[in-house]
């Protein structure tokens, strides 16, 4: 290649596909050096960096003589995973088999805290709406709050997908950011004497039967409330059937490995596709950050609040640490471990790893739900 060769690529490239060559490149070294959710954030950063060199074959181009389409290979992983939600989906089967529900049969209480700690969603909505997005667009960034990375690219792919790049980076950048977003925030809303409160353990046995009727029933509940979150809860609950029928033992480890790793390949870089300069170097992204954190934090405040309000109608035995309700939020198993990691360094004499885990898995429902739920709503005010 001659330095001719080069040059309409020197000559088209602007400061904005710089910029994003170096997101690109943020990405990469905080999912190598940091490991920040690097399954998500590697495949992301490599993919914006392909498509910000100008004239990329990894977009459709337009040949400039003959005028006919140049398919590039992300824009066609777009298309075919993302623009028709296929990939989030498969991915939500992955999730359903890895998940564990017999903690939640334990204390079925601490379900509660799936709904309460979806209060920044809402929130994070409120407030997009009075910076001038419309309602599908508030309602794309709100459900970052969901801290479910495929239940925001679900939504927004459905009612904002002009804004998937930034939702989606917000959404997995801040879900590997709750060992730094949840402690403060927790810490600043509970005294120690509340951190650390014991919680009874529970110990009964969950039949068989139960958890594999679980998932059942919760789809058909789901779809007689709101049909248009069946897709996100029916392949959850599928993948979760998978796991516990205890006849296809070789297609949930499927699940659990070779079809995660695969589609959450193509999740990632297909996602890049969305990050060109020209739509991800905007005030509109800067503004989806920080809403994103927002949701977050309310998140957790949610969860938090909640947990001190059932407190004063519980009798002292069955009082709930507060901690606890932030793992409401559906950064599984992440929240579960930074709160239990923050109740042993209270008192190394409390182990809340099991009520965490049950809340967190609560939170995994309840962000499907409200997603679900947002489907349903938002298309009935537009």
């Amino acid at each position: 290649m001659d330095l001719q060769s080069l040059l309409p690529v020197l000559y088209s490239i602007t400061w904005q596909n710089l910029v994003m060559i170096s997101v690109g490149l943020i990405l990469i070294y905080l999912a190598i050096a940091k490991e920040y959710e690097p399954n998500l954030l590697l495949p992301m950063g490599f993919g914006a960096v392909l498509v910000n060199i100008p004239l990329t074959s990894a977009l459709t181009q337009i040949d400039p003589v003959t005028g006919k389409a140049l398919e590039g290979a992300l824009s066609v992983f777009y298309e075919a995973g993302i623009a028709n939600e296929v990939f989030p989906l498969l991915i939500f089967i992955a999730i359903g088999a890895m998940i564990d529900f017999s903690p939640l049969f334990k204390n079925p209480l601490l379900l509660l805290f799936g709904a309460a700690a979806q209060f920044g969603i809402f929130l994070t909505m409120m407030g997009a709406t009075l910076l001038g997005f419309d309602l599908k667009e508030a309602a794309s960034i709100g459900i970052i709050g969901a801290a479910d990375g495929p239940t925001s690219i679900f939504v927004s792919s459905r009612f904002a997908p002009n804004l998937l790049g930034p939702i989606s980076v917000a959404a997995y950048s801040y879900m590997a950011l709750v060992p730094i977003i949840q402690p403060p925030v927790i810490r600043l809303l509970t005294t120690k004497k509340e951190r650390c409160i014991h919680m009874e353990a529970h110990a009964k046995n969950v039949s068989k039967t139960s958890l594999i009727l679980f998932p059942i029933v919760v789809t058909i509940f789901a779809g007689i409330i709101a049909p248009s979150s069946l897709a996100l809860i029916g392949f959850l609950m599928f993948g979760n059937l998978i796991r516990e029928c205890g006849v296809l033992n070789k297609l949930s480890l499927a699940a659990q490995n070779e079809l995660s790793s695969i589609v959450t390949i193509l999740l990632g870089i297909s996602i890049a596709s969305t990050m060109t300069a020209d739509r991800f170097v905007r005030l509109d992204t800067l503004m989806i950050i920080g809403l994103g954190l927002v949701a977050f934090i309310f998140d957790t405040f949610g969860g938090v609040m909640f947990a001190k309000l059932m407190n004063i109608f519980l009798p002292a035995k069955k009082k709930i640490n507060p901690m606890v309700g932030a793992c409401g939020i559906s950064a599984f198993p992440m929240s579960a471990r930074v709160i239990h990691g923050m109740g042993q360094k209270e008192d190394p004499t409390n182990y809340l790893l099991m009520h965490a885990v049950s809340a967190n898995v609560g939170g995994q429902i309840g962000s499907v739900v409200a997603g679900g739920l947002i489907l349903s709503l938002i298309p009935l005010f537009c």
